[in-house]
């Protein structure tokens, strides 16, 4: 009986010493994403999926371009996806954004009245078009104006949120919107919109939504960097091949119906890639954008996009 009180006596205190000693298992670290709540913002929420032990996603989703860009220079946020136009103006102003990946070409689209008897591009002449300034779209749409030898004078500016675009057709607030994924899907599934173009013929193409992060990020941490881009790109190649998922989490993450958002996928490339073209795009848009004294100077494009880190 001796023996046995001993024996328990040394495997508790060698337990206790164990429990004192022996460190306490790391916490996961968390990679902070911010998006915006449209479907082309819809890939982080499948990061999940793919994040490597020792890590932890969270996604905070923000209204515009701009609350996102701001989420990264004030490290809100480890990594934010939104607009080039946002991330150009960042950088152009001497903010410390760069990017670091594309997120989604295309996601764009000019939307008129369905009765509005709008049925070409000059024929927005004179209406009220709904947009959000300082947007990848505003600046497409003036390089669409300029083509058709017409300016933001021609038409009636209303500045309207992503959000509240298709709302705002319908109420009849305005004429048209140059709008982004969900909105013209909505309104051309509720019958009171129609797709007037989607405005991919310019130099810009389908450039759209980047994936930045502060300038920071990438000198501390490039570690961080390149797990995050590996996460970033095996989540994209997901939901670009599996439809109904993505129809699915569109529906859970931004209340779509599944009709809509089957549509809005037909008009979203989510991708991941930085290739030359891209880059020719992107310094294209920086150039429309100084032209039209949006920016001041262009960025530094050797820092502000960052190529070194893209996955193979």
């Amino acid at each position: 009986m001796l023996s046995r009180r001993l024996l328990l006596a040394s495997l508790t205190t060698t337990a206790m010493a164990l429990s004192v000693t022996a460190p306490a298992q790391a916490a996961d670290k968390v990679i902070k994403v911010g998006t915006l709540k449209l479907i082309h913002g819809i890939t982080p929420y499948f990061y999940d999926k793919f994040t490597p032990a020792g890590y932890k996603i969270e996604v905070i989703p923000f209204e515009t371009p701009t609350d996102g860009k701001n989420a990264v220079v004030t490290k809100s946020v480890d990594f934010g996806t939104y607009g080039l136009a946002a991330a150009t103006l960042g950088a152009a102003a001497g903010e410390p954004v760069v990017i670091v990946a594309p997120t989604c070409n295309g996601g764009m689209a000019i939307v008129v009245g369905k009765n509005s008897g709008i049925g070409n591009f000059k024929a927005l002449k004179g209406k009220r078009v709904g947009i959000l300034p300082g947007s990848t779209q505003e600046a497409v749409f003036l390089d669409r104006l300029k083509a058709e030898g017409m300016t933001l004078k021609d038409v009636k500016s209303v500045r309207v949120s992503f959000s509240e675009m298709a709302g705002a057709l319908e109420r009849g607030d305005i004429d048209g919107y140059v709008g982004a994924e969900p909105g013209p899907s909505i309104s051309a599934i509720r019958g009171v919109g129609k797709v007037l173009e989607f405005p991919y013929s310019t130099p810009t193409g389908k450039v759209n939504m980047v994936m930045t992060t502060h300038a920071d990020t990438v000198k501390s941490d490039p570690e961080l960097t390149k797990v995050f881009l590996e996460i970033h790109r095996k989540a994209s190649e997901y939901a670009m091949a599996h439809r109904p998922e993505l129809v699915q989490m569109a529906g859970a993450k931004l209340g779509l119906p599944a009709d809509v958002a089957n549509l809005a996928a037909d008009n979203v490339e989510l991708t991941w890639k930085i290739d030359q073209d891209w880059i020719n795009r992107s310094k294209y848009y920086g150039s429309l954008m100084l032209e039209r004294k949006q920016i001041r100077k262009l960025p530094d494009y050797g820092s502000f996009i960052v190529t070194g880190f893209n996955p193979k």
